[in-house]
Order: structure tokens, then sequence, then C-alpha cells
């Protein structure tokens, strides 16, 4: 499972927890206040409500099936305690906690144990008729019908629950999955830029070469003038190969928003882009390359479901929540344009607080000399 996957399911289990578990515990407590004739009757009674809320916070930890099997032994045990005993129709009060956790998890004939779980609690309430001469209306409807009833109706919310479980999960990996993928598609672009990059120097290199060896013995200067021109041709697909390498090639920030909110979108994550001004063309480079690294930083690093995009005149800043609680991981990508932002007058800040990481690249603004030139 993936750690977003897991963290989801945490915070769920913690909502189930204490939201459900106080109300069981509240109603098991007074089943036994009220039902218990003797201190053997509470003891067993008990017994039963401890096994219940064990087998709770079991299944809210994701760990039911270690105690699925003894806890329904006993809330079982105490049902039929109930019934032939001690005359309690609330001593289902385990069982019917127990039961409809456990029957929604297994693998197979999850229908048929539903009719065996609610057929068992009939079963044991119509003993009660054996046992007392009570009338058998009012028998029937505190050891067979509300016993009966309640076990199928808590068991027959728990199947839908299982399956919201169970989307929840499908959900998170579906947006891990599109998160992978985002990143994939941005690799794949850094290596289309590359191949523009080296692909077309590669193909007028051979061309040159062969040229060069045609004329190396019939026009000796022209052929030096080949390879002098393979030599500087070379030179600037090196330069221009680090400059991509070290996100340093010449970006356009319009195609570098429009290829975040795309990627981000790709991924489930909500974006709103605000614009304050429009952008100073001097500085909008320097902002596509800090919108690029803060994109993939996010894809890679974070378990986000909102980004917010603020553009100004001369700065950008990006927020994002799902941030990790722990340190996040050296961003060596931001700390190579954090120089080359302060070369060029800037200043590049990031923060992390409270579960959102922001990114924000502010310039000085343009002199009066740069806004008549616009």
């Amino acid at each position: 499972m993936s750690d977003t996957a897991e963290a989801t399911r945490g915070r769920l289990r913690r909502l189930n927890l204490v939201m459900v578990l106080p109300p069981v515990a509240v109603g098991g407590v007074l089943t036994v206040a009220l039902d218990a004739g003797s201190w053997w009757d509470a003891v067993v009674l008990g017994l039963g409500v401890a096994a219940a809320l064990v087998a709770f916070v079991s299944w809210a930890a994701g760990g039911l099936a270690r105690v699925a099997v003894p806890c329904l032994a006993v809330t079982a045990g105490v049902w039929l305690f109930g019934a032939l005993v001690a005359g309690s129709g609330k001593a289902v009060f385990g069982l019917s906690i127990v039961g409809p956790l456990a029957v929604p998890r297994l693998r197979r004939h999850r229908g048929a144990a539903a009719v065996a779980l609610v057929a068992y609690v009939a079963v044991v309430g119509a003993t009660r008729f054996l046992m007392t001469d009570d009338d058998p209306r009012d028998v029937l409807i505190r050891y067979v019908i509300v016993p009966a009833g309640v076990t199928a109706i808590v068991t027959g919310l728990m199947f839908p629950n299982k399956r919201f479980y169970d989307v929840v999960h499908e959900l998170e990996e579906s947006r891990r999955r599109e998160a992978e993928l985002a990143v994939v598609r941005e690799r794949m672009r850094f290596a289309s830029d590359l191949h523009d990059i080296q692909g077309h120097t590669l193909h007028v290199v051979k061309l040159k070469v062969a040229l060069a060896q045609k004329l190396v013995h019939r026009d000796p200067g022209r052929a030096e003038q080949e390879l002098h021109e393979i030599h500087s041709l070379v030179g600037d697909t090196i330069a221009q190969t680090k400059e991509l390498v070290y996100a340093q090639r010449r970006l356009n920030l319009p195609a570098e928003l429009e290829n975040a909110k795309n990627l981000f979108e790709a991924a489930g994550i909500e974006v709103h882009i605000r614009s304050t001004a429009d952008t100073d063309s001097r500085t909008g480079e320097l902002l596509g390359q800090v919108l690029r690294e803060t994109t993939t930083n996010i894809l890679r690093h974070a378990q986000a479901r909102d980004v917010q995009i603020t553009l100004s005149e001369s700065g950008i800043t990006i927020t994002n929540d799902g941030a990790p609680d722990k340190p996040l991981p050296e961003l060596s990508g931001l700390a190579v344009l954090e120089q080359r932002v302060a070369a060029n007058g800037g200043r590049l800040t990031v923060d992390q607080k409270d579960g959102r990481f922001l990114t924000a690249a502010v310039f000085p603004p343009p002199g009066p000399e740069a806004q008549e030139t616009r």
C-alpha cells in the first residue's frame, strides 16, 4: 500500500475511534449495568463488552483478522449465557458488533456468513422459550426479533462501509499512479528536449564529417573549415545540454504554466492560478524555471491535494498542501535555482509549515527605463 493511501486510512481510523468508540463503550457499560442481576452476570456480560471494544479498536487499526475468531467466540458464548442463564436480551450487544465487523472482511461466502450470524442470534434467542414461562410474545420480541433485527441491520450497514474503504484505497492508488505518470511525462519531455538539442547536431556532424572526408585530399582548406564548424557545433551542443541539465535553458513562462496545470490535473491535484499583473519579460525565464522545478518537487515529494500559483509583475508564489511532517529531502534543483535567482538580483524563498509548502521567487520591480522598453 502506498504512503498516501495508508495516511488516508489512518485519518479515517482515527475518525472512527473518536466518533464511534465512545458511544459503543457507553452502550456496553449501560448494558452491563441494566441487565446484570448479580456480580457473576456482570462479569460475563462485561467480557462480551470488552471483546466488542477490542474487536472495534482492532478493526479501526486494520488488524481485526488477528482477534476476530476469539472475539466472536467470546461474544457468541456471552449471548448464549444471556439467553439461557442471565435472562438478558441485551447480552447480544457484543455479538451484534463483532459479527458485523468480521463478516464483510471474509474473502468468500460473506452473504452466507451474514445469514448464519443472524440465524444463530435468532436460534439462541428462541431457546429462551425453554427456560421461562414468561409471556411468549414478550420473549419473542426481546430475545428473537430485536436481537436478530439489530444484528441484521448492523451487518447490512457494514457491507457498504467496507466498500467505502475499498473505494478510498482504489482512489488513492489511482492518484499515486497518476502522479507517477506525471513524473514520467516530465522525464519524457526532458528526453524530448535532449533529443531536440543533440539529434539535429549529431545528424549535421555526420554529414559534415562525411563531407570533410571527401575534401581532405581534394580541398584541404575547405575540409579544415568543415572541421572547425564541427568543433564549434559540438561546443554549442555541450553548452545547451548543460543548460538543459541544470534547468538553465530558456523557458517560456506561459507554456510552463500550462504544462504545470496539466501535470497537476493529471495527478488529481486541484490547481488555482491567479495573476495580479503581467509578468515582466526579463524575469519570465527564471520564473518558468522555478515553476518547473517546484512542479516536479510537488509531484515527487508531497501528497498534495491543492496547489495555488500566484503571478505578479516580477514574482511567483507556489503553495501546496500535503507536505510531510518530517523534513523534506534536500531539493538540489531549488538550491541551484536559488543561486541563479540571487545572481539576477532576486530572492528565492522556501518554507514548510502546518503541512503546507511554499516556494516564492521575487525580483525587484523594473526601473523606469525597463518599463519604457517593454
